[in-house]
């Protein structure tokens, strides 16, 4: 017997042949085969896809490190969802110019990338993720809701995908909303903050940028979300108790490439190892 066979049971092994060398891992992406994009839609793909993986790269920082056990898996799990997005995305986008969604994720520098500020807010402590999390997700699932109509059949089956993990993760942020908001007052207190904190960069989410217009019904109107997503974020505050808060919008410039300066060292921790052993794989 060689020592491969010693190793893994010979060839009478009773869970039989777990190799995966000839599995293509490419071929779990939605949209996968389809034709390439234009310029203008791979930049869309952009925006979407860069939202996803900054947002799954923050939520998986606090795997191991929840207030709870069950929210090390629900965090973790939510984070391995958006890279699933975020890959779609991302794959899709690759197609215009011939990069992988690794190239695209570990090759690219700040200026970039086109993700909302929103998404690059800081974990903070974990009333401060749940309202990132509660404001993103209500508009994540809007925007893939709007985006299954899109004529653009790649984006379609992508959000159609992504929508029911979507639904899912918003009804936990909710969920925790409401926990956080009428429990102990200290829990109360740190929520309201934590709104507080990133109501102002909500409203970038919802801008018309000059691409929205070049693609017409390719992409969802971002205002056309808004009325829904105030809707639904107007019932969670009523059933909490809470009031919007009235802080004024950021000037935020994610989708221009503009990015506050802690999005550096996000990029920076994502990215060192990929940089440090170019063209490796597992």
């Amino acid at each position: 017997m060689s020592a491969h066979d010693d190793l893994h049971g010979g060839e009478d092994d009773i869970h039989g042949s777990v190799a995966v060398e000839e599995l293509r891992l490419s071929d779990e992406l939605a949209g996968v085969g389809a034709t390439a994009a234009s310029a203008d839609v791979a930049e869309y793909a952009l925006w979407l896809g860069d939202d996803a993986l900054i947002l799954s790269q923050q939520l998986g920082a606090w795997i191991s490190r929840a207030p709870e056990l069950e929210e090390d898996v629900a965090l973790g799990n939510i984070a391995l969802d958006l890279l699933g997005h975020a890959r779609s995305l991302l794959h899709y986008a690759g197609t215009w110019d011939g990069r992988s969604e690794d190239d695209l994720a570990y090759f690219r520098d700040e200026p970039e990338f086109r993700s909302a500020w929103l998404m690059e807010q800081p974990n903070g402590d974990f009333a401060q993720t749940i309202a990132r999390q509660f404001l993103a997700s209500t508009y994540m699932f809007e925007l893939y809701s709007a985006l299954r109509s899109s004529s653009d059949p790649t984006l379609a089956a992508i959000a159609e995908k992504s929508l029911k993990e979507v639904d899912y993760h918003r009804d936990h942020a909710v969920q925790w909303v409401l926990r956080l908001a009428g429990g102990t007052e200290e829990s109360r207190r740190r929520i309201i903050r934590a709104l507080d904190d990133v109501w102002p960069y909500a409203d970038e989410l919802f801008r018309d940028e000059p691409l929205i217009d070049r693609l017409g019904d390719v992409a969802a109107r971002p205002s056309s979300l808004r009325p829904r997503f105030d809707a639904v974020v107007d019932a969670v505050f009523a059933e909490a108790e809470l009031a919007v808060p009235g802080i004024a919008a950021s000037s935020a410039g994610g989708r221009r490439g503009s990015h506050a300066t802690p999005f550096g060292h996000l990029l920076a921790e994502m990215q060192v190892l990929a940089r440090r052993h170019p063209g490796a794989t597992w």
